[in-house]
């Protein structure tokens, strides 16, 4: 079994502590209105975002797209916060995120995780400038990252992936000064400025740093990846029959090679079957 199997599995039994939603609600919901609704950023590429024609594309959104087909329903996107999504709680504003969340023992005290449809490494970023050559030289400086994100977590120390399988990683930095902004995008916009203007490095994940590059920014990864996270459907607490439904369909996605082609697409590399 893959590193990634296992720990959908575990991420699945991590989310099944009830709630106040009842059993079926949103499932019946969304079929009766024939609509999903997905929680996603609009300014997160290549994982999600707005294109040319502006209507929501990348990797996430493709994976939600599947998702609403296997179901039979048409899906709508919403852009609310991260740090809304991951509070749970949704009161029904939304039905699903697909927004490339690491499950985590404080996040499953209030979502619930049906199923990781892809693995990816975290990384460091700093501009071309910087003197930095290891992750040590960081020491002391002042590290850009997205709020309520498990970077943060890692910056501050204080992060758990509770998933069987995943590697055992140490914590390499000791930061000076965390900066706290609302995505990805501000962090590497400030980066790009220059080492020190704003911030002397960024902690995000590997693909999305791979993308600033590809366009363009004067930027590097910096050493390995300081850990690896897999990358979970999210779901409000409390309808089992909806978690288990969705459980199954990115399972049939995965054995249908459907989110190995969409993996490929966007990042060049097979994401959805790490070993």
């Amino acid at each position: 079994m893959s590193i990634l199997r296992k720990a959908a599995s575990v991420a699945v039994a991590l989310g099944l502590t009830a709630g106040a939603v009842q059993a079926g609600d949103v499932l019946d919901r969304v079929m009766a209105d024939g609509v999903l609704r997905m929680a996603t950023d609009p300014a997160w590429a290549p994982q999600s975002f707005l294109n040319d024609n502006n209507e929501m594309d990348g990797f996430d959104v493709e994976v939600g797209r599947a998702i609403a087909a296997k179901l039979g329903v048409d899906i709508d996107f919403v852009t609310p916060d991260w740090s809304l999504i991951t509070a749970g709680n949704w009161a029904g504003r939304w039905d699903m995120s697909v927004g490339s969340m690491t499950p985590t023992k404080e996040r499953a005290e209030v979502l619930n995780f049906p199923a990781i449809y892809y693995y990816v490494p975290a990384s460091v970023g700093v501009h071309n400038d910087s003197p930095a050559q290891t992750l040590a030289d960081l020491n002391g400086k002042t590290i850009g990252v997205s709020a309520a994100s498990t970077w943060e977590n890692y910056l501050r120390h204080d992060l758990t992936i509770d998933a069987e399988g995943v590697p055992a990683f140490e914590y390499q930095i000791e930061p000076g000064e965390i900066r706290t902004y609302g995505t990805d995008i501000p962090v590497v916009n400030e980066l790009r400025l220059g080492d020190g203007v704003r911030i002397n490095a960024m902690i995000g994940s590997l693909p999305n740093l791979l993308e600033a590059i590809k366009n363009d920014y004067p930027i590097r990864v910096l050493g390995d990846p300081v850990f690896y996270e897999p990358l979970a459907v999210a779901i409000d607490l409390g309808d089992q029959e909806f978690n288990d439904k969705l459980a199954g369909i990115v399972e049939e996605l995965r054995a249908e090679g459907v989110l190995a082609e969409l993996s490929l697409k966007w990042y060049g590399v097979d994401y959805a079957n790490t070993k």
